[in-house]
């Protein structure tokens, strides 16, 4: 069984301090991934990932949602990207303003990646699988 090691009381502090003073964009978003707001899904906002710290997270789906405003960098970003992906984690990067000014098409975006359909367990009976059977049958 995995034990969590405690963080460090600087950065409970830091994390508390994230929290209470978030972004206009954050609390937009928060106020729709709250409470299993989306499917149901759990989200965490300003969670720990070491070596970071992420925006939004649903840990059962391994899904980081990020947002960007001035302070971002391409290419701190993409370390940080690099970073989490070989962990295992798929995360999306919104921009504040787009939060801001088009909320449904972002959630449609984390509903996409985090519960969007899956492959159907019974394929049509007329697909390509029943057309390549039918065309070896006539050789």
């Amino acid at each position: 069984m995995y034990i969590k090691p405690p963080l460090p009381s600087t950065t409970l502090q830091y994390l508390r301090r994230l929290r209470r003073k978030m972004t206009d964009a954050e609390l937009k978003l928060w106020k729709v991934l709250r409470g299993r707001g989306l499917e149901g899904l759990k989200f965490r906002r300003q969670h720990p990932i070491p070596p970071y710290i992420a925006d939004f997270c649903c840990i059962d789906r391994k899904l980081i949602i990020e947002l960007d405003g001035s302070q971002h960098t391409a290419r701190s970003d993409a370390v940080r990207t690099r970073i989490l992906r070989s962990q295992g984690w798929t995360i999306l990067r919104f921009w504040d303003h787009d939060v801001l000014r088009a909320i449904e098409a972002v959630v449609e975006g984390i509903w996409k990646a985090a519960c969007g359909p899956d492959p159907h367990p019974n394929p049509s009976p007329g697909g390509r699988g029943a057309q390549a059977r039918s065309e070896r049958d006539d050789e």
